[in-house]
């Protein structure tokens, strides 16, 4: 039992005054944010740290600081690249060999090279086991299911392969869809016509489309339309060869809609479905297509699913622990 707490030394090379001042950050606010995440004490002199706690909490801090560290070489560091490298860490630890003070092998840098997507505005890599998973299960079939809880990077990451593929040709449009089901309001009293109604259910994949291809760029690709965003009701009728199809808030799709949705996939295209069964705001009653076909597609062969938890979550720390509780007390519904 681990009850004794550990010292953990630590020298970051090169002692860079400002690659250190970054790592540490306004008042060593980033070395306090890892001793309350970790419950390990920070101290330091120039380049020489030293981490104290339980044994798992001091590697995981070591681990931290020099992943920090290394990245001050050519970003800056604030409060939210700290979360998501303490998150990391918690996500790497889950799936850690039994003997966690083996050093890191070659193969692991490798594999993470080949969860990195890139983007025309930035490089995003798949973080922990679970997005590993996903993002591999995205490359490796043609039709792929993201499913866990919000925050958890399901949509992210499928945009990005998206455009990914895109870049390199291996599809000539993406089209993003998104059901328009009220959560709790009614889409008929929105101002404006049908396009300006759906608009908000679609702005999220707009934002992340903006973040990682620029706003001018998205906007002519929309124009000739090689970016399509759309609601799921359009999609009737259609048969998408040579797309990137990608369906989000899946779990507000009815049965029919799903089947509808995946018997538009044509030649040459891919699909992604991604989804939460815990926030569905289909008429009660109504039973959700995405949580029908995990049971009709289950070992149905080139169909890969992948599914997150709470922990998986990389948003603010109060986001996983707001999941945890409703995973634990529901979520009101009768």
């Amino acid at each position: 039992m681990e009850s004794v707490n550990e010292a953990r030394d630590i020298v970051l090379e090169p002692a860079d005054n400002n690659r250190l001042a970054n790592l540490c950050g306004q008042f060593d606010e980033h070395l306090r944010q890892i001793e309350r995440r970790l419950g390990v004490e920070i101290a330091n002199r120039g380049n020489r740290f030293r981490v104290v706690g339980r044994p798992g909490a001091a590697r995981a801090g070591e681990q931290v600081l020099q992943e920090l560290f290394r990245l001050t070489g050519s970003e800056h560091i604030d409060p939210h690249r700290v979360h998501i490298c303490l998150q990391e860490s918690a996500m790497e630890a889950r799936e850690a060999p039994a003997d966690e003070d083996a050093p890191a092998e070659a193969p692991e840098r490798e594999r993470a090279e080949e969860t990195l997507i890139k983007t025309p505005r930035k490089r995003i890599r798949a973080r922990g086991p679970n997005q590993r998973h996903y993002l591999a299960q995205i490359r490796e079939h043609d039709l792929a299911f993201g499913i866990g809880p919000a925050g958890t990077g399901k949509t992210y990451l499928a945009v990005a392969a998206a455009i990914e593929a895109l870049e390199r040709d291996e599809v000539r449009r993406i089209v993003l869809v998104r059901p328009a089901v009220e959560a709790g309001e009614r889409l008929g009293f929105l101002p404006g016509d049908m396009s300006q109604k759906v608009d908000p259910y679609l702005r999220p994949m707009y934002d992340a489309l903006y973040e990682m291809m620029g706003f001018e760029r998205v906007g002519r690709l929309v124009e000739r339309n090689v970016i399509e965003v759309a609601p799921l009701a359009f999609m009737r009728g259609r048969s998408l060869n040579e797309s990137f199809v990608l369906l989000d808030e899946a779990q507000n799709t009815s049965a029919p809609q799903m089947k509808m949705f995946l018997t538009r996939i044509g030649f040459g295209s891919r699909a992604v479905v991604t989804g939460d069964v815990t926030q569905i705001d289909l008429p009660r009653g109504q039973l959700s297509g995405l949580r029908h076909v995990i049971d009709v597609l289950r070992g149905v062969e080139g169909i890969g699913f992948s599914y997150f938890t709470a922990a998986d979550v990389v948003r603010h720390p109060l986001v996983q622990r707001i999941v945890e509780a409703y995973d634990v007390h529901g979520d009101g519904e009768l």
